[in-house]
């Protein structure tokens, strides 16, 4: 919910400003883009602030305290399967997703959901180095449409622009395919 802050255009001798609160609630977002055709695969995962410090606290009516990897894991498990689904194994007999190396893309959900979906694979980058995975350039491209300078007045506000701007670059697979460059080109 805070927004994220860039350059911007104004009026000769007034300073732009953009508000805050102290809110925050986070949302999350899953993306798998075909750096073939332009298709784009997302998730969302809407956190909110006052439900995960209950949890912290005194953790769900009689079960664990989620942790934040736990609640990501599964997310990110549910999105393979998505992209399983996606890509069915008769169509596409081997699916390769270039992934970072957070602890989200470990763990047992993600083993159950691979294992669901043998066709899939991951490779994994190597620890930082965010400019070699495609996804991060939708990512930047997503955050200045959807929420440089803007303050939304609910996580809602915040998941509808976000939604908003994801359904158009699905609806452009071109403009993906621009974004990415060509940093995945057949060599000449």
């Amino acid at each position: 919910m805070v927004p994220t802050l860039a350059a911007t255009l104004g009026v000769k001798g007034h300073r732009p400003v953009v508000g805050t609160r102290d809110c925050k609630d986070l949302l999350h977002v899953f993306g798998a883009v075909n750096c073939v055709d332009g298709r784009l695969h997302t998730r969302t995962l809407a956190t909110r602030a006052d439900v995960l410090r209950a949890q912290r606290l005194k953790g769900p009516a009689g079960r664990k305290k989620v942790s934040k990897t736990r609640r990501m894991t599964a997310a990110f498990a549910a999105h393979l399967r998505d992209v399983g689904r996606a890509y069915p194994p008769h169509l596409h007999p081997r699916v390769v997703l270039i992934v970072d190396n957070a602890p989200w893309h470990r763990g047992q959900p993600v083993k159950d959901a691979l294992a669901d979906n043998p066709h899939l694979e991951l490779y994994r980058l190597p620890s930082y180095s965010p400019q070699l995975n495609v996804i991060e350039r939708v990512w930047k491209w997503l955050r200045r449409r959807a929420t440089h300078n803007r303050l939304f007045d609910s996580p809602a506000d915040l998941k509808a622009a976000v939604r908003d701007a994801l359904r158009h670059l699905q609806r452009v697979p071109k403009r993906v395919l621009s974004l990415l460059g060509d940093c995945y080109a057949a060599p000449a």
